[in-house]
């Protein structure tokens, strides 16, 4: 049987605002309503779409140009295969399609693009975007609009002090990274310490949260300098020849993407590797380690995921996406890859827990469910709906065969470990 429009009370944004006033959706609650709950042996569905439809409709809206252009098709392929799986998967009592869009790295194109697919292509669901204020712009549409949104960016505010109820994000955020680096790097790698950032909020937030643990970690750390450069910077020499000169003995990178490869590049090749190691919460993604080849060697970096992590789940999905038509290097999925994929899963199973894709519905259901994914057991936290992935540090290695480093796992922090206490969140649901 259907369920009918959720008595929850009206949602409200991390303002106290309420979140809905004169959105679209509201519209489609007070003349979809009345039909939705005549529907009898069907998921129920009042939002997006329109009033009774079974079909979830899922909007991936990544940065296909832009700064982040090279992180995107990871992003929107691992989306497709999990709507593919979906849709093959008797498991699963609904239909689902996905319907896409290029966010541009840009947080005005990506509302834009969110919108006309919520409007036009009826999404009731928005997964994607890599950059952090990108989707902290897309937080607020979500809230506005009442769809849920699986961010792809990792500051902590997105689920901190930005959270809102309509946002689920599996990406694994700088704080739970943090928590597998900053100890190591401050209690191995050395205390004297630089960090370069890219000037945005993903930048902002490394630095924050890693100087935090590390100064919990060891009260000997010392920050020597702090340097950042615009997204989207091409040439670093000014920075790294102020922390060659320095007396730095490790430096931080809060960058990732093409801002990270073209630093590190630059940084390895003025020989600052020859007295300073250096560590970046994103250095083991797939990406840079292509792109920096023997140059990455001896890096140190997070790890939010690898794609030779053994459970079932995982391999399960490793082997469905290297076999993937879109993927024609057959290569293994990247963390993005993973994000796209987990992201789409996890928040099915809310759907499926709630029998019904009315959107309060999937929330009320989504909020501290226990189940399998690709990281293992896990759950969107009930107070931030951050999702409790393990991270790891490790080291870019060099390889057996090929030029692209491998990485060594060199410690471990699980799922509940990595968090932030609630009460620490800024996130009041």
């Amino acid at each position: 049987m259907a369920r009918g429009t959720s008595n929850r009370k009206q949602r409200t944004n991390n303002k106290g605002e309420s979140s809905g006033f004169g959105s679209r959706r509201n519209f489609l609650r007070a003349t979809a309503g009345a039909s939705a709950l005549g529907l009898a042996g069907c998921l129920d569905n009042i939002g997006g779409g329109g009033g009774g439809s079974e079909t979830v409709t899922y909007g991936v809206v990544s940065p296909m140009s832009g700064a982040y252009s090279s992180l995107a098709p990871g992003q929107r392929n691992g989306a497709k295969l999990a709507i593919r799986t979906l849709q093959e998967d008797d498991d699963f009592d609904f239909d689902i399609e996905g319907v896409y869009a290029d966010g541009q790295t840009e947080d005005t194109a990506s509302v834009q693009a969110a919108e006309r697919l919520v409007q036009e292509d009826g999404a009731n669901f928005i997964m994607g975007n890599i950059s952090s204020s990108v989707a902290l712009a897309m937080n607020e549409f979500a809230a506005d609009e009442q769809v849920i949104y699986n961010p792809g960016a990792a500051a902590v505010p997105i689920t901190g002090a930005n959270c809102n109820d309509y946002v689920f994000r599996t990406e694994t955020n700088t704080a739970q990274i943090a928590e597998a680096v900053s100890e190591y790097t401050v209690n191995n790698l050395g205390t004297d310490v630089w960090f370069h950032i890219a000037d945005y909020a993903y930048g902002t937030s490394v630095q924050n949260r890693v100087t935090q643990r590390m100064e919990e970690a060891n009260s000997d750390l010392n920050v020597v300098g702090s340097t950042a450069s615009q997204l989207g910077s091409s040439n670093f020499d000014t920075y790294i020849s102020e922390i060659d000169n320095s007396d730095a003995e490790v430096v931080v990178i809060g960058m990732t993407g093409g801002d990270l490869i073209n630093f590190t590049a630059q940084a390895v090749e003025a020989g600052i590797t020859e007295d300073k190691d250096i560590m970046a919460p994103t250095m083991t993604f797939q990406v840079v380690r292509g792109a920096l080849g023997s140059a990455a060697y001896g890096l140190y970096g997070g790890v939010r995921y690898i794609a030779d992590l053994d459970n079932p789940a995982n391999n399960t999905f490793r082997e469905a996406y290297m076999d993937m038509e879109e993927n024609e290097s057959g290569a293994p999925p990247d963390n993005f890859a993973r994000v796209g994929y987990q992201s789409i899963m996890m928040t099915a199973e809310g759907i499926k827990e709630a029998g019904s894709t009315n959107v309060d519905d999937v929330i009320d259901a989504l909020e501290g469910l226990e189940m399998d994914s690709i990281l293992g057991t896990n759950q969107f936290r009930a107070c931030d709906h951050q999702a409790l992935n393990p991270t790891w540090m490790g080291q870019c290695v060099e390889p057996d065969s090929g030029e692209m480093a491998d990485v060594e796992l060199l410690s471990k922090v699980e799922g509940p470990d990595a968090m932030i206490p609630c009460e620490e969140t800024e996130c009041s649901l």
